[in-house]
């Protein structure tokens, strides 16, 4: 259970990242909202891992699965 809370966190780290280009430099209150929420929920999960993981082993994969998976998804989506 604790891998899944962190995978959800980085899920949802992931869409949040992803929609930051959206909102337009926060302008546009859809995009806005969804990273607003997206984070949220991410941090929440995050908090939930860290009771089982040690911090620095969940951070390095919520950092580096995160960084990975936008610089992915920006190449795919954003060109």
């Amino acid at each position: 259970m604790k891998y899944l809370y962190l995978a959800l966190a980085i899920i949802f780290e992931v869409v949040g990242s992803s929609f930051i280009k959206a909102s337009d430099g926060f302008s546009k209150w859809l995009p806005t909202t969804i990273v607003a929420i997206a984070y949220m929920i991410c941090f929440y999960f995050l908090a939930q891992a860290l009771r089982y993981i040690p911090l620095g082993v969940a951070y390095a994969i919520w950092g580096g699965l995160g960084i990975v998976l936008t610089a992915t998804i920006s190449v795919l989506v954003f060109k």
